[in-house]
């Protein structure tokens, strides 16, 4: 419904800007009347920003366009004024180094934004990997009233009668090119089938974790995560959320108020219930700094551990988003949870009620897509985290996309300094190295690569494909597309690049990986490890000038999520001094 002025309980913020008949006033309105808006648009009815990450360089997010269209729609109809404006896009599949270089960016041009501009309250439009977590971080330290909606999966891939899951398919085929499983005329041809529709990626990667992390976290409408893009039900979503982000503002519902620890235990849960990404870690470790919630690593591992992966989603299992949705997507997820008492069922969502209600009715469609407990992928999903004189702040490793009979291993250390040593070396079949090794590579974290590149699910080389081998341990202090799968170890901190003991790792070392007891051990004496560390030097120089040297110098390990160490907090919402 929509409200007059007279119903508004308090003044908006955003009549600092519009609400008089001073000289700065009549400035602030009259610019704005350049784009044919009428009068009464200013009558102190509320502003609400559209933040769109839409770009032609972004090809989750190109068809945002269209949805923030939705999105006017509905704060028309409610009574709000909307006003569209860009923001960095973090596209994952072009930016160099990574797009997590520049999550932190994204992040600081949305809070920048939000503060300096008559903004009431805010629609986050986001999709792509970085860009969900970016402007949910943004929006947490101004804490104006925020709502996010995501641009929805694109729709499965087929090729041969198989579903081609985005990523996933791509790294598949990539190991079956090298072990001469596939023809490299295939895989041009299956290259054609693997994005057919706008849309993020189609699998439980990092862009639909996070969609699902966002709405478990209550910073979305119920049932948000899974919409594929094109379907109609998505724009719908569009339309709603824009009518309710007027609500929100008369309410005063502010990020504050909903992002909790008992919300980020929900969402640490049902991340292990849908087989996350593991990069839902470092970004939830990162929006719970700014809004002051003292989350850690250790919470991962406690909250995650005896949580059941009941989605049957690529990477680890066989189907993909567009049948997660029709058979009743993250809601009926969310209620197997509240019924087996994993879900703080009180907490608040963007919707004003409880997450419990917004779910109670939810229905499973297809319990082959969404799995009884009984039939889980693996009773204990969630993230792992391993400490040991390896990793003394952590590293984790996802389970559910896991081999087995790896998760308890000892092997013969093969090291790379850096990716471009790893890809001087693996394809060499003079490389010694077998099935039984423990691949290791150095200096890809947040220092070190920089940005903390997806390089961590190294693919195994050809030596070792071509006997069937599919699987090898794989540690770094790099990341991993959530559309990724393996025995592969994560965020190793502190990292290599700092110094830390995975640096002064060597190629004949034996490491203990304990994944049942969560450790990660070197097997040289305490003397030898101090002696090497008192002997290590960095590889590189540290980056100077630009943005570049910013990150380097203020951004935090993984295991507290990655952020720059002046950006933890909220800084609120404080109109500036009028210069005009």
């Amino acid at each position: 419904m929509s409200f007059t002025k007279a119903e508004w309980p308090r003044k908006l913020r955003s009549q600092e800007w519009y609400g008089g008949t001073s000289r700065d006033h009549i400035y602030h309105r009259s610019w704005m009347k350049n784009q044919g808006l009428p009068a009464d648009l200013f009558d102190g009815r509320p502003v609400i920003g559209i933040c769109n990450t839409w770009s032609e360089l972004t090809p989750c997010n190109a068809h945002l366009r269209d949805l923030a269209q939705r999105v006017k729609h509905g704060i028309y109809e409610a009574g709000g004024l909307p006003v569209e404006f860009p923001v960095f896009s973090t596209g994952e599949s072009s930016l160099r180094p990574s797009a997590m270089m520049f999550r932190n960016l994204a992040a600081m041009d949305v809070e920048e934004a939000l503060r300096a501009n008559p903004i009431d309250g805010v629609v986050l439009l986001v999709g792509c990997d970085k860009t969900t977590p970016a402007l949910l971080m943004g929006a947490a330290s101004v804490d104006i009233p925020a709502i996010a909606v995501s641009g929805g999966p694109m729709l499965n891939g087929w090729f041969r009668g198989n579903r081609v899951g985005s990523g996933t398919a791509l790294w598949q085929m990539s190991e079956d090119i090298k072990a001469g499983k596939m023809t490299g005329e295939d895989f041009l041809e299956a290259e054609q089938a693997m994005s057919r529709s706008p849309g993020s990626c189609n699998t439980m990667g990092t862009a639909s974790t996070m969609a699902s992390m966002a709405e478990a976290l209550g910073m979305a409408l119920s049932g948000n995560a899974a919409i594929p893009a094109v379907d109609s039900r998505r724009r719908v979503m569009a339309h709603l959320t824009g009518r309710r982000i007027v609500d929100m503002v008369k309410d005063d519902l502010k990020p504050s108020d909903i992002l909790t620890r008992q919300a980020f235990e929900n969402a640490i849960r049902t991340n292990g219930a849908i087989g996350g990404s593991t990069n839902a870690v470092i970004h939830l470790l990162a929006i719970a700094g700014r809004v002051g919630v003292d989350l850690t690593l250790d919470d991962w591992d406690r909250l995650g551990r005896d949580v059941p992966t009941i989605v049957n989603l690529m990477p680890s299992g066989k189907y993909l988003m567009e049948e997660f949705f029709y058979a009743g997507g993250l809601p009926v997820v969310i209620k197997r949870l509240g019924e087996a008492g994993l879900l703080n069922r009180d907490a608040i969502t963007v919707s004003g009620e409880t997450i419990w209600s917004e779910v109670a009715d939810a229905r499973n469609w297809n319990e082959d897509v969404i799995l009884p407990v009984e039939k889980a992928l693996t009773s204990q999903g969630g993230i792992a985290v391993l400490k040991g004189n390896l990793a003394p702040k952590g590293a984790v490793l996802k389970p559910s996309a896991a081999s087995p009979h790896l998760l308890t291993h000892r092997g013969r250390a093969v090291v790379f300094e850096d990716i471009d040593d790893y890809k001087a070396k693996i394809n060499d079949d003079a490389l010694d190295i077998d099935e039984t090794s423990i691949m290791v590579m150095k200096n890809c974290g947040p220092k070190g690569y920089p940005g903390m590149a997806e390089v961590g699910n190294m693919g195994l080389p050809p030596k070792v494909l071509k006997k069937g081998i599919t699987d090898m341990v794989r540690i770094s202090d790099a990341r991993m597309s959530g559309t990724a799968y393996g025995t592969v170890i994560l965020h190793t901190a502190p990292e290599a690049a700092v110094g830390g003991p995975l640096a002064i790792v060597e190629t004949g070392d034996t490491i203990e990986v304990d994944v049942p007891n969560r450790r990660l051990h070197l097997d040289i004496s305490d003397a030898e490890m101090a002696a090497r560390l008192a002997r290590w030097k960095p590889l590189a120089d540290p980056p100077r000038g630009g943005y570049a040297q910013l990150f380097h110098t203020h951004v935090e390990g993984a295991d507290t999520g990655a952020d720059f160490d002046f950006l933890k907090g909220a800084r609120g919402k404080a109109v500036g001094r009028d210069s005009h």
